[in-house]
C-alpha cells in the first residue's frame, strides 16, 4: 500500500474521457475544474483512443485491420513475436529506467492527451496536490481484445500474461513520467467489466485469476512510486477490491451507494489501514440524470451516505478525510455541455464537501 502525504479530503478529480476533438482544450477544461488533481483526458471520438486500441500497441501477433483489432496466434511469427516480446519485458523489468525507450511507452499516436497535459504543466506554476493518469484494466483488456477466431485472448494463457505484463509496464510508464512534478501520481486502472463479475459473461473466470492479474498491475505501479486506483462505474463484488493492494477504490456512489455498503466489514479494514474512496457522486449515465442534478442534491446524497455510514460505525469524519469526488464514470459519452456540466458539478460539490 502507498500512502498520500496529506489526506485528500474531499478534493476533486475526474475519471479520463470527454466528448471534444481538441486535446488542448479538453485538457485546459481538466486543469480549469480540478486544477489540483489533473489528469490527462481520452478523447473516445478517435477510434485510436478506444479502451482498447489506446494501449495495446506493442502485444504479440497484433493485427489491425480496417474493421477490427486482434491477436493472430496462428500467425507464422507469432512465437518469434512472443519471444521477443518476453525479452524485452525482461529487459525493462531488470533496469526499470528504460522504460521510456521502450515498446511499453505510450506514443503520441494513441496518447496525445497525455503529452498535452505534460506541455501544460510544465508551463503552470500553480500547487498541486497529485496527478493522475488511467489505463484500461487486464480484466476489461482481456475479455474485450479477441484473436483471429474471436475467442477473448483472457483464456489463452499465454497471451494473458504479456497482454498483463504490458499493462502493468505502461501503467508503471505513465507513474514514472507524470513523477516529474514532484507530487502523488495516481494510476487508475479502469475496470468496466468487472461489473458483470458473478454473471453467466464471466462464469469461467475465477476470483483468483482477477486478483491476479490487478495484483500485477498494482505492483508495478507501486513499485514505480505510484498510488493505484481501481475504477468500475457499476455495481462489482466490491471486496475483490477493498481485499486487494489498491489504494483507492473508485465507485459509482450515485447509482450504488447501497451496494457498496453491504461489503461493511472489508469498508472497515480498508478505511482503517488508512486506504482512499473515490465517490462518483455526479451522474454521468443518463443524460437526464446530468441535466437534473444540482449541487444541492449532490449535497444531500453525499450527507445521507455519511450518516448511513455513521449509522454502521464508521467514523465518518475519517470517511471525510480519505475521499476524493469524481463523476460517476466518463463524460465521453454525453455533449460538450452535458461534459462540461459534470465538471461544474464535480468542481462544485468538492468545494462544498473541503469548506463545509
Amino acid at each position: 500500500m502507498t500512502t498520500l502525504k496529506n489526506p485528500p479530503e474531499g478534493r476533486a478529480m475526474l475519471i479520463g474521457s470527454q466528448p471534444l476533438r481538441d486535446h488542448g482544450e479538453a485538457t485546459r477544461l481538466v486543469l480549469k475544474y480540478v486544477p489540483e488533481i489533473p489528469n490527462w483526458v481520452q478523447l473516445p471520438l478517435f477510434r485510436q483512443e478506444g479502451m482498447v486500441a489506446q494501449f495495446v500497441d506493442g502485444m504479440p501477433g497484433l493485427v489491425r485491420g480496417a474493421e477490427r483489432t486482434f491477436i493472430d496466434v496462428t500467425a507464422e511469427n507469432f512465437d518469434e513475436e512472443m519471444a521477443a516480446f518476453f525479452e524485452a519485458y525482461l529487459a525493462v523489468a531488470e533496469h526499470g529506467d528504460r522504460l521510456d525507450e521502450s515498446r511499453f511507452a505510450l506514443g503520441t499516436d494513441v496518447a496525445a492527451g497525455f503529452f498535452s497535459l505534460l506541455e501544460l504543466l510544465r508551463d503552470r506554476s500553480d500547487p498541486l496536490f497529485a496527478v493522475k493518469g488511467q489505463i484500461t484494466g487486464p480484466i476489461t483488456f482481456c475479455t474485450s481484445l479477441t484473436d483471429q477466431d474471436r475467442r477473448a485472448v483472457f483464456y489463452n494463457e499465454a497471451v494473458r500474461e504479456a497482454a498483463v505484463k504490458m499493462l502493468a509496464l505502461k501503467a508503471a510508464w505513465q507513474a514514472q513520467r507524470l513523477g516529474e512534478f514532484g507530487v502523488p501520481v495516481i494510476i487508475f486502472i479502469d475496470e468496466p467489466v468487472l461489473a458483470s463479475y458473478g454473471s453467466s459473461d464471466m462464469i469461467s473466470i475465477s476470483r483468483d485469476d482477477i486478483a491476479g492479474c490487478l495484483k500485477e498491475v498494482i505492483d508495478a505501479i507501486h513499485q514505480h512510486g505510484g498510488l493505484a486506483g481501481v475504477h468500475v462505474c457499476a455495481n462489482t463484488d466490491w471486496s475483490l477490491l477493498l481485499d486487494s493492494d489498491v489504494d483507492v477504490v473508485n465507485f459509482d456512489a450515485y447509482g450504488y451507494f447501497d451496494k457498496l455498503i453491504l461489503y461493511g466489514d472489508a469498508l472497515r479494514r480498508f478505511l482503517a489501514s488508512g486506504r482512499y474512496l473515490a465517490w462518483g457522486l455526479v451522474p454521468t449515465s443518463q443524460a437526464d440524470h446530468v441535466a437534473a442534478a444540482t449541487g444541492d442534491n449532490l449535497w444531500a446524497l453525499w450527507r445521507s451516505c455519511l450518516q448511513r455510514l455513521g449509522a454502521m460505525g464508521i467514523d465518518t469524519e475519517m470517511v471525510g478525510r480519505q475521499s476524493f469526488i469524481t463523476p460517476s464514470c466518463g463524460t465521453g459519452s454525453l455533449t460538450p455541455e452535458l461534459s462540461r456540466r459534470v465538471l461544474e458539478l464535480t468542481r462544485e460539490l468538492s468545494e462544498r464537501i473541503r469548506h463545509s
